[in-house]
């Protein structure tokens, strides 16, 4: 199954920046039991919007040519908790694209808090791949089909 990790986006400078919104709200499943009595974002799932964040900014360099998959996180740092009711604001920043992949550095912040900080990288599967061509792409979430209903703001 899929998850998609951010409500929308809020600016896309394509190849250069990207910026997407999560409202946290008590609706959210995961937050009854984690943890019971202290409802906390999961830091993986803060991870994971920010990667979608980068990967649709990666992904929209190339118009989706590539199929991006998060390859690696070599740096991560968790800073301070969100709870239900905050507004985490992802910034990804394209620092290296190629044609094997690229690098992208995140921030999510709440208001001025900075909440965590992340280098990301992402690979490129070659969609002409006998092999990787086949994949069904409904199970990528870094597409052309995710931005279609994202409400996203150019620059």
């Amino acid at each position: 199954m899929r998850w998609i990790w951010i409500d929308r986006f809020l600016e896309l400078q394509s190849g250069v920046q990207a910026r997407a919104v999560k409202n946290v709200t008590m609706a959210e499943e995961h937050l009854h039991d984690h943890y019971p009595g202290f409802p906390v974002m999961p830091g993986s799932l803060m991870l994971e919007g920010m990667a979608q964040t980068g990967g649709i900014l990666l992904g929209e360099k190339n118009q989706f040519k590539h199929i991006v998959i998060l390859a690696k996180v070599p740096n991560i740092t968790f800073h301070s908790e969100v709870v239900p009711g905050d507004q985490v604001i992802y910034t990804a920043k394209l620092v290296d694209a190629r044609d094997e992949g690229g690098t992208v550095e995140c921030t999510a912040t709440v208001g001025e808090r900075l909440v965590a900080e992340a280098e990301i990288m992402f690979a490129h599967l070659d969609q002409s791949d006998p092999t990787f061509g086949a994949i069904d792409q409904k199970n990528f979430v870094f597409s052309m089909n995710l931005m279609s209903v994202m409400d996203v703001g150019r620059v």
